[in-house]
């Protein structure tokens, strides 16, 4: 199975840390306005959640793995509830490659698959290489169209 580039980690991190300091913003806004909060316990409080975050990323990572399969697309994810995804072709509607200024920035990009379905209808593969979400993407695309075509009903 093939694992997320160990880049993402610094995304996952860098995203507690960001909602962190907003945390500790509404905290000093609390004590100036409503109770007062040692701002010392916020930023103590911060420096644990970055530290849990940032655990959190590196086992995230060492996790998540994914595999095109003979005839469906197999997802393994998840720290605490880990969840095994089988995405048959068949159901596959679409496939995007996505790149936020973020991702850009650390140099990945994501894969999105859409599926047919009402519950959770779409699949991100994070973490990726922008050559492999690229190379990723079309070999979904490819395998969707020739499931579509054995699919008789």
């Amino acid at each position: 199975m093939e694992s997320l580039h160990p880049r993402v980690r610094l995304l996952w991190a860098g995203r507690t840390a960001i909602v962190g300091l907003v945390l500790v913003g509404l905290v000093v806004v609390a004590d100036r306005l409503f109770v007062p909060v040692p701002v010392e316990l916020a930023a103590v409080g911060w420096a644990v959640l970055v530290a849990l975050g940032a655990v959190h990323a590196v086992l995230a990572q060492r996790i998540w793995r994914f595999e095109l399969q003979d005839d469906a697309l197999f997802l393994v994810r998840g720290v605490v509830t880990r969840t095994d995804t089988s995405v048959p072709y068949v159901r596959v509607q679409h496939v995007d490659t996505t790149r936020g200024p973020v991702e850009r920035t650390a140099g990945l990009a994501s894969v999105v698959v859409y599926t047919a379905g009402s519950r959770g209808a779409d699949i991100t593969i994070p973490g990726l290489r922008p050559e492999r979400a690229t190379e990723l993407r079309e070999r979904l695309r490819d395998l969707a169209g020739e499931s579509e075509a054995t699919d008789a009903v």
